[in-house]
This record gives structure tokens, C-alpha cells and sequence, in this order.
């Protein structure tokens, strides 16, 4: 999943395929696009649990084409900030740094606000994605992170457009 030996700084310019494994997380039935029902199976994995409402206000952001669903290229967007460079500010109004941050937030199960070695193990192992240890650990780094600090929102977003 995640190469050992990736340059941690990536270009700026990322394609739709740079986000399709963090797509696939979020797509839990693997129909090709995200769902109501795919975020709750989501958000069930989590000890912090995101209500109806939010989760129809998270697809209403997303869903440009207004059908209900979100298919990869308004997940792209989101991801993106919209305007085709990346949302790296995690205090940011905008609605995608918003998603963005709630996923990281819930992804940091101690909330210390990084993301460390077992946020992660037990968010890939929720997501139905088994990695190895040393996958983890590739991801850390690659989040220009090490395995006792763990990454911040800005490696988050690193790692998800590998």
C-alpha cells in the first residue's frame, strides 16, 4: 500500500488516482461511490460516532452533481479544497478542510493531535485495509512523520494523496 522508501514531499499536482485508496476507505460496499450508508458503516468503526445529520450535510457538501451520492471526482474536489489545490489548513472554514479535519480527528483516538502509530493501525484495520507494521510505519514517515511523534493533519494529507 504504502512504499518504504517515498520522498515524503511530494508535487503539488496530484491526479484522481492519487486519492482512490482513500476513496475506497470511505466506499465500504466498493460500489464506486460514497454513500449515506457508506459513511455511517464509517463513522461505526470509531468511538466517535458522526450523527445522520452530519453525514447528510458531509454528502450535500460533496455531491456537486446533486445525486445523492459522492462519486471519486467530487471526493477529488473535496479533498482538493475545490478549487484544485490541496486544503492544508485544518482550521480553515472551508467544507472540505472541515471533512478533512473530522476525519483526522477521528482518526486520532487519543487526541493529541497527531496521528500516531496505532491512530493508524486501528483505522486501516477498521477500514477493512490490513496493512503490516512496517507499512504503518512507511506511512509515518512518508507523512514526514517517525513512529514516536506520529504525523500531523498536513502528513495526513500527505499520505492520502500517495
Amino acid at each position: 500500500m504504502c512504499p518504504s522508501n517515498v520522498n515524503s514531499r511530494q508535487s503539488e499536482t496530484v491526479s484522481e488516482s492519487d486519492f482512490r485508496p482513500a476513496f475506497d476507505v470511505l466506499d465500504t460496499d466498493r460500489d464506486g461511490k460514497i454513500s449515506v450508508n457508506d459513511l455511517k458503516s464509517f463513522y461505526s468503526g470509531f468511538q466517535r460516532t458522526a450523527s445522520d445529520e452530519e453525514i447528510s450535510s458531509m454528502i450535500s457538501i460533496a455531491d456537486s452533481n446533486k445525486n445523492g451520492f459522492v462519486e471519486i471526482d467530487e471526493f477529488e474536489k473535496v479533498v482538493m479544497g475545490g478549487n484544485g489545490k490541496n486544503s492544508r489548513n485544518p482550521s480553515s472554514s472551508t467544507s472540505s478542510a472541515s471533512l478533512m479535519n473530522d476525519v483526522f480527528k477521528i482518526m486520532d483516538k487519543d487526541g493529541d493531535g497527531k496521528l500516531g502509530f496505532e491512530d493508524l493501525k486501528d483505522y486501516m484495520k477498521c477500514a477493512g485495509l490490513f496493512t503490516s507494521d512496517d507499512d504503518i510505519r512507511a506511512m509515518i514517515k512518508l507523512g514526514g512523520g517517525d513512529e514516536n511523534e506520529g504525523v500531523s493533519f498536513e502528513g495526513l494529507l500527505d499520505i492520502l494523496a500517495v
